[in-house]
């Protein structure tokens, strides 16, 4: 066996020589590059830059490696080189272990400096305030729809969207000890908590659920006091040294969370965009169906439609849309002037390249 196995691991260290050399001539490249971006004060992080070679990549890869693992290794290759301009601060809702903190590993790979806050504001907050480049916040669910609270922030912030990620949302139910013995409450996000109900229902009907700032949180909890058992996921798990009482226990197998990147950056477009929007329209028969039109008009297509109360004392709304394409595509800033014209208000939250997942 030895025999055999030797003349192959010859052939991947020889490879591995060539890799490590071809990683660091791209390096020097990039830092050039970082050189260029200095002297017209251009941003290190260019979301449609990193999206184009992404889809690239996958696009060329002839096998036997899957498309989404090459993505994952470029990713990071992209994230090492970025570094050497400037290691990104991106803000995340924490504490460490969090789906929102894998969410930011995911858009930006793992050589950036993670900021986590005790709570979405915050992340808006330490991105308004330039204490964080880029924030990362949960925008929707697949079970349980759209992240209010974040929705109400963007009505007002100052940042922009400038990119999106989705990923798959595993929940554990987890103790100090690996068992339920003495647990007397389960904690968890209330997002979480609704995401699980019908199993807990099953299995736990009687002990409190108790929802808390994250499933991180819940997990920090847990890790101090075995009568608390932490719905989290098992990254947060092995960070608070929890053993698993049963994994994959949301009613969805298919569960899914989407985030939007922010901060100050006005993307280009990628080819391949989203356009986000808020309005408003005014009290009258058939303003909606009017207010969306020179969409229909100009074959500008409506991904998403969430309404949130205006929260001013009357029954009025704002709505979030969610367009195909970027605004400075032809059709979309055709539809957008129109639309602009008939809403009582109007605000762009960024153009930003679809998430790859």
């Amino acid at each position: 066996m030895n025999d055999k196995l030797k003349p192959l691991r010859e052939q991947i260290d020889a490879i591995d020589a060539q890799i490590l050399a071809l990683l660091n001539q791209r390096a020097k490249v990039a830092q050039e590059v970082g050189h260029v971006k200095a002297e017209t004060n251009a941003p290190v992080f260019r979301p449609e830059r990193e999206a184009q070679v992404l889809r690239g990549v996958a696009d060329r890869n002839p096998g036997p490696m899957v498309a989404t693992d090459v993505q994952t290794i470029f990713r990071e290759i992209m994230s090492a080189c970025r570094a050497l301009e400037k290691r990104v601060t991106v803000a995340y809702l924490g504490p460490v272990g969090t789906f929102s903190e894998q969410a930011v590993y995911q858009q930006f790979g793992s050589a950036v400096e993670g900021l986590p806050c005790a709570s979405i504001d915050e992340v808006f907050r330490a991105t308004e305030a330039g204490t964080a480049d880029f924030g990362v916040v949960p925008v929707e669910n697949s079970s349980e729809g759209a992240i209010n609270r974040t929705l109400d922030l963007m009505l007002g912030t100052t940042t922009l969207i400038s990119g999106e990620v989705a990923i798959a949302v595993h929940h554990s139910l987890m103790t100090k000890t690996g068992n339920m013995d003495g647990v007397q409450v389960i904690c968890a996000h209330s997002q979480a908590l609704a995401q699980c109900q019908v199993w807990l229902n099953q299995n736990y009907p009687n002990i409190e659920r108790r929802a808390v700032a994250s499933n991180a949180e819940a997990a920090r909890m847990a890790g101090e006091d075995a009568s608390v058992a932490a719905i989290a996921s098992e990254m947060a798990g092995t960070q608070y040294k929890l053993g698993v009482v049963k994994g994959h226990i949301q009613d969805d197998p298919h569960n899914r969370t989407r985030f939007a990147v922010i901060g100050h950056l006005q993307t280009l477009p990628s080819g391949k965009d989203h356009t986000s929007l808020v309005l408003a329209v005014p009290n009258k028969a058939g303003a909606v169906y009017q207010l969306l039109a020179p969409l229909a008009k100009h074959g500008v297509s409506m991904t998403r439609f969430e309404s949130r109360p205006a929260r001013i004392g009357t029954w009025e709304y704002y709505f979030y849309v969610d367009v195909d394409g970027h605004v400075n595509d032809a059709a979309v800033a055709q539809a957008l002037a129109e639309l602009k014209d008939q809403a009582a208000f109007f605000k762009v939250l960024g153009s930003y390249p679809v998430s790859l997942t």
